[in-house]
């Protein structure tokens, strides 16, 4: 892809990330808001973050000293991301579902330089939009930016190696990637609110059916734009995505 056209893509996804900290949205959404779990649990979770993070800072830098084109690439995935994220549907009991917009990150740059992009972007929107919290950024961070982008990564390398083509590996990766944070998010607060007579499954299956109905075609929206994010990108920069070995 040449300069002008990274560049103008660039630009769009600045002002939709600008309009977002100009007008924020409420913040009833599925990131776990602050001070909503116990420490015990903001402590575990940040620290099951820390190993992926630390991959992915060296998972960047491999990638950005083989070319520095990938810096542009990356810092898109993010902008991308942190427009989805922002979305926050309303869900049928009051609450919100969004979409994550890790899955194209994930199949370009791998799962682990995904995670540390997205605990940048969970850290700007807690503190410009109210959208989760400082305290459960380590819980937020493990579903959206840790398991969201290894179910991504690890279906479209299967799809891919099943003989599947691109624009389906791809969807396949956004759409699981996608519900697969809200079902991690599910198991975090079934697990910190264990339901007072079934426990902790009773808890996860009400947490679950929750977002179901707004999350399933999310889902879905967020595979096929996601698609055509990536058809756009195979287009005008192939060089660079068979050198990250994405397509």
């Amino acid at each position: 892809m040449n300069n002008v056209s990274l560049k103008r893509i660039a630009v769009c996804l600045a002002a939709a990330i600008s309009l977002f900290l100009l007008f924020p949205l409420s913040a009833n959404a599925m990131h776990i808001m602050e001070g909503y779990l116990a420490p015990v649990w903001c402590i575990s979770w940040g620290a099951l973050c820390i190993p992926f993070l630390v991959a992915g800072v060296f998972a960047i830098k491999k990638k950005i000293s083989a070319s520095t084109k990938n810096l542009t690439l990356l810092a898109m995935c993010g902008a991308f991301a942190f427009v989805l994220s922002a979305l926050k549907m309303p869900s049928v009991t009051g609450s919100c579902s969004h979409p994550t917009g890790v899955g194209l990150g994930a199949v370009l740059f791998g799962p682990t330089a995904m995670s540390v992009i997205g605990v940048i972007i969970l850290l700007f929107q807690a503190i410009l939009l109210a959208h989760g919290g400082i305290t459960t950024l380590g819980a937020n961070t493990f579903s959206m930016a840790i398991v969201g982008p290894l179910v991504s990564f690890g279906i479209f390398k299967l799809s891919k190696k099943m003989g599947a083509k691109s624009g389906l590996a791809v969807f396949l990766a956004a759409f699981l990637g996608d519900l697969m944070t809200y079902v991690t998010t599910s198991v975090q607060l079934a697990m910190a609110y264990p339901d007072a007579t079934g426990g902790f499954m009773v808890s996860l299956g009400k947490f679950i059916s929750i977002f179901a109905f707004t999350q399933l075609p999310l889902a879905v929206c967020e595979g096929l734009l996601t698609v055509v994010i990536y058809n756009v990108l195979v287009k005008y920069s192939s060089k660079e995505l068979e050198q990250l070995s994405a397509i």
